[in-house]
């Protein structure tokens, strides 16, 4: 079932028959065929089918899965417009039920802190701390449609504090304790929760890092009836004792003893989880996500494209600051051990998560573009110092994952492996494309598009391009398209978001382009939103930050590719009488790590005199970045200061 058609380049990696013929990949074609009578020797054919049979493609996702719940007779309404679109608009099922299907003394969760603590959650042992979470958020007022918002290490009390939620139908948001006060507070206060969970402290780069003062300037600007304080370093309970309507964990459960989960089961375009994605002006956009949206994505990927089975032990280096650690999570659907992280990969070296991967026979390992792009810089050679012989998949997304750094997973990590490269986004929670476990890894390309999705690459004029660079778009609906923007009651931020370009087509936001081999190459961004290591940041929250200080007039973020990578630049336009030495750059860059966080810290601060706008006075980011990265600046009429743009160019700090 190899696609072999237009291949010039030779693959680093092919599938063998048998790996092939006993994918989960071949098994659902299979399930199609007995379905349709239809038979599917090549994946872009059943592409084709699941892009081509909307309908048929989604319940036949939903039956293979075994997804819980009451399907309803309708599969999509309004199924031509984006957005509008309805999946499965009769349907009732419960996020929560799907992920904890299974029972019994089988490991759940594994946990590894970076201090080297270690635990370990059966499925029974699960249950049993959801129920009584469950309970006590009951008990606390919690009901469907209320947010429970959670400032939380990567730790299983997290993941079940999620699970719970959802179960009673709220609605739950997360961020990292690394995140500073107006961070957290930027996210969290536009949705008023009615539950504010936090820990106490956590590890990072082998330090224990305090956040107290953090959570105790926090929890009372949120409109929370009550604060719960996770016991990750053993301080929980002074931290609770110092606050007004706050306990430790421990103490918020105490009451209640496990029993049956009682799952309620809400529409299918119930709120699952809000997510954030930061734009490029004002506070960060509060993506909405559908409890039946995610699953049926999710279950799709797990299964269909990254062979994920009951019983594999699947591992994303991520924070839940991040949309893999929603999506991590969602292996549970699969019956298969997450295996959960938390603190520095590279604390006390880059061998930590491979020490993880190693030692706990991890079969699914998901890292970031930048992580391999490390650990190759490092020198290390994981394939002559760890056994794993166990990894099936390693996936990279965040950022494009270079060529070289496809050979070196290759030389250096496993020979016999699917590298797989996929690529989606906040905004979707899901994948536009990605794994395919039928075809070749090419070096610099992601295999294809994924399953159900039309993905397409569009140029200027809107015409469907191949082997030519353009924008990642999708023509057709697809369940996890967000339910809507929070705060946003006529939808108009959600549609100027993402369909204000092409009409009635998504449009993602990202340079990418077919190769000849049906894989996909993206370049980047084509719009002003940061990638740096793979995390999505908006230049707004940078803003807020620097231009509180007396010293900086304005300011100008961009984004430059840098050593396999993006690095954020900020440019300053300096008030009079001021010098950008290191003193200042010192206290720019702590200013934006105290409050926004650390993942906002631009790499490279440079002083210029004078920042290009349009004609309305809006800075003009994309422009600077085209002339920071060699290319021509189109609408240069519509610029009040074109002049500007050659302060720019061929800058010495920048090279």
């Amino acid at each position: 079932m190899t696609d072999t058609t237009a291949a010039k380049r030779q693959p680093l990696w092919t599938p063998d028959a048998k790996r092939v013929s006993e994918s989960r990949l071949s098994d659902f074609a299979r399930f199609v065929a007995e379905r349709t009578g239809e038979t599917f020797n090549r994946y872009d054919a059943l592409h084709a089918w699941s892009i081509g049979s909307t309908e048929a493609f989604w319940t036949a996702i939903w039956d293979y899965c075994e997804l819980r719940g009451e399907r309803g007779e309708r599969t999509l309404m309004d199924g031509d417009k984006m957005p509008g679109a309805k999946f499965f608009p009769d349907a009732k099922l419960n996020y929560a039920e799907n992920m904890l299907a299974k029972k019994g003394n089988d490991r759940a969760i594994v946990f590894r802190g970076e201090d080297k603590v270690r635990m370990e959650m059966t499925w029974d042992e699960l249950h049993a701390l959801v129920s009584r979470l469950q309970q006590a958020f009951a008990d606390a007022g919690v009901t469907a449609g209320d947010r429970i918002a959670a400032m939380v290490p990567n730790h299983p009390h997290t993941l079940a504090c999620m699970l719970a939620a959802n179960s009673i139908g709220a609605i739950w948001s997360s961020c990292s304790p690394d995140f500073g006060e107006q961070g957290v507070l930027d996210r969290f206060s536009q949705i008023e929760p009615t539950l504010f969970i936090a820990c106490d402290a956590y590890w990072y780069n082998g330090k224990r890092i305090d956040v107290s003062q953090k959570v105790a300037a926090v929890a009372p600007q949120l409109t929370a009836r009550q604060t719960v304080v996770i016991d990750y370093l053993d301080s929980a309970e002074s931290v609770a004792q110092a606050m007004q309507n706050a306990s430790t964990l421990d103490a918020f459960i105490a009451p209640f003893t496990a029993k049956e989960v009682n799952f309620e089961r809400l529409p299918f375009d119930h709120p699952l989880y809000i997510l954030f994605s930061s734009g490029t002006t004002g506070i960060p956009k509060c993506i909405v996500h559908s409890q039946g949206g995610i699953l049926l994505q999710h279950a799709k990927e797990h299964a269909l494209h990254c062979n994920i089975k009951e019983g594999d032990r699947v591992f994303y280096f991520t924070t839940c600051g991040w949309m893999m650690w929603n999506w991590l999570v969602s292996a549970l659907v699969m019956k298969a051990t997450i295996m959960l992280y938390d603190g520095s990969p590279f604390y006390p070296d880059g061998a930590a998560v491979f020490d993880y991967v190693s030692e706990e026979k991890i079969t699914f390992f998901g890292t970031s573009a930048k992580f391999i792009d490390a650990v190759r810089n490092e020198g290390r050679r994981p394939i002559d110092t760890h056994d794993l012989s166990h990894v099936e998949v390693i996936a990279s997304t965040g950022s494009p994952l270079a060529p070289e750094n496809f050979a070196y997973a290759y030389e250096a990590i496993k020979r016999d492996v699917h590298l797989a490269s996929v690529s989606g986004g906040t905004d979707i929670a899901a994948c536009f494309v990605g794994a395919v476990p039928w075809q070749p890894v090419y070096s610099g390309e992601i295999q294809g598009p994924v399953l159900g999705m039309a993905t397409e690459v569009w140029d200027e004029d809107g015409r469907d391009v191949r082997q030519q660079k353009g924008e990642l778009v999708c023509v057709q609906p697809f369940p996890s398209m967000p339910v809507g923007f929070w705060n946003d009651p006529d939808g108009r931020k959600y549609h100027e978001a993402y369909f204000d370009r092409y009409d009635n087509v998504w449009c993602h936001g990202d340079f990418a382009e077919w190769t000849d081999t049906g894989g996909m190459i993206i370049h980047g961004r084509s719009d002003a939103t940061l990638n740096p290591g793979g995390v999505r940041i908006g230049t707004a929250e940078i803003y807020n930050q620097v231009e509180q200080m007396p010293e900086i007039e304005e300011a100008l973020c961009i984004g430059q590719q840098w050593e396999s990578d993006t690095r954020v630049v900020l440019f300053v336009r300096l008030a009079q009488g001021f010098t950008l030495d290191d003193e200042l750059k010192a206290a720019i860059k702590l200013k934006i790590r105290n409050g926004a966080s650390p993942r906002h810290v631009p790499a490279v601060i440079v002083a210029v005199a004078d920042i290009p706008r349009t004609k309305s006075g809006k800075i003009t980011e994309l422009a600077v970045r085209d002339i920071v990265h060699g290319r021509s600046v189109k609408n240069q009429e519509a610029l009040a200061n074109p002049e500007a743009l050659k302060l720019f160019e061929n800058l010495s700090e920048l090279s």
